[in-house]
């Protein structure tokens, strides 16, 4: 599938939506002159640099199906330790440094170089929003990795805090950058001696993002589709264009209904052109973000959805799949909706 051709017009609206994505955050104005930067109109298969018009895309040297459905199976039930690297990836002139949290075979709270736990472990791809980073949805991804969760995180070389050359509409270039560490960190698993070695699934992949994350791990799924997503869960995000077509994935819709940056209507109107399993949790009477880190019934139920969402869709474990809407419900604070 040959990448999406997204137009100037589109980047405009896009990010001109997205002011204030990170928690706390402005955002400076796009120069309506400019290109987005760091384009990249056909990459290579490999991720290096930018291909000729009309040369295979990243996204067409991926699988051209989704893995087959997995068994039943049943998500670790214990907690993790945690611990932490980095890798530094680049695609083409595209700096990725990606930060990779990971279930540790060591003490709860220990020092971040601790070895993987033994296990072989889903991975799941976390894109932050703009002018944010890795390391600012850290409670989230260590949450995810004490569960049995290989979490990568890349930092966006335009959109994040330590862009040196900020431009939010380099959005549209993202859904590729998440395709190439997926694909970085698969290749780990295969490397002799690489600490990650025998313990990723490449069978077991999703995506999750927050805000302009959202927008990312949208775009993997409608125009650069990644087909080695089996699910993805999306914060406070909408789309990037492009239809939904192929093999199906679940999907997580997060939204506050109160959104002053990324509208509810707007989520809700995604969420209705989704062909595939879904579900929509509604944050009442919720911003843009607080419910990712405040201390509230709300974002317990949204870190308690997501870690289930995650169990079912990439162990298959119908166990957690059977609590999600109870969960996903608290009085005042979430409601829920589902197809699944």
């Amino acid at each position: 599938m040959g990448r999406p051709r997204w137009s100037w017009a589109l980047a405009m609206t896009l990010t001109a939506g997205l002011t204030g994505c990170a928690p706390g955050a402005g955002l400076p104005p796009i120069d309506p002159s400019a290109s987005p930067a760091g384009a990249v109109a056909n990459p290579r298969p490999d991720g290096s640099g930018s291909g000729a018009p009309g040369s295979p895309t990243a996204t067409e040297a991926q699988p051209s199906t989704a893995p087959s459905p997995l068994p039943p199976g049943n998500a670790p039930s214990e907690t993790y330790p945690v611990g932490i690297r980095q890798l530094d990836l680049g695609r083409g002139d595209r700096p990725l440094r990606t930060v990779v949290w990971y279930p540790a075979a060591g003490i709860v709270g220990g020092a971040g170089t601790q070895p993987v736990a033994a296990g072989v472990f889903p991975l799941v791809l976390f894109s932050h929003g703009l002018t944010s980073s890795p390391e600012a949805y850290q409670s989230i991804a260590r949450r995810f990795a004490a569960a049995g969760f290989i979490v990568a995180a890349p930092a966006y070389p335009y959109t994040s805090s330590a862009a040196s050359s900020y431009n939010p509409a380099d959005v549209i270039n993202q859904p590729a950058d998440g395709s190439f560490v997926i694909t970085a960190v698969l290749a780990l698993n295969t490397t002799p001696g690489d600490p990650l070695a025998g313990h990723v699934d490449p069978a077991r992949v999703g995506a999750a993002g927050h805000s302009g994350g959202g927008f990312t791990t949208l775009g993997m799924l409608a125009g650069a589709r990644d087909y080695r997503l089996r699910s993805a869960i999306v914060l406070a995000g909408g789309s990037l264009g492009g239809s939904f077509n192929g093999p199906a994935a679940s999907l997580l819709f997060v939204h506050g209904d109160q959104d002053p940056v990324v509208t509810y209507p707007s989520a809700q109107a995604v969420y209705a052109q989704l062909p595939w399993p879904k579900a929509f949790l509604t944050v009442v009477n919720g911003d843009h973000g607080s419910y990712l880190y405040a201390p509230t019934p709300a974002a317990s139920a949204v870190v308690s959805t997501m870690l289930d969402f995650l169990r079912w869709t990439l162990y298959a474990d119908p166990a957690a799949l059977a609590r999600i809407p109870g969960e996903a419900t608290v009085a005042g604070a979430t409601t829920f909706e589902s197809t699944i």
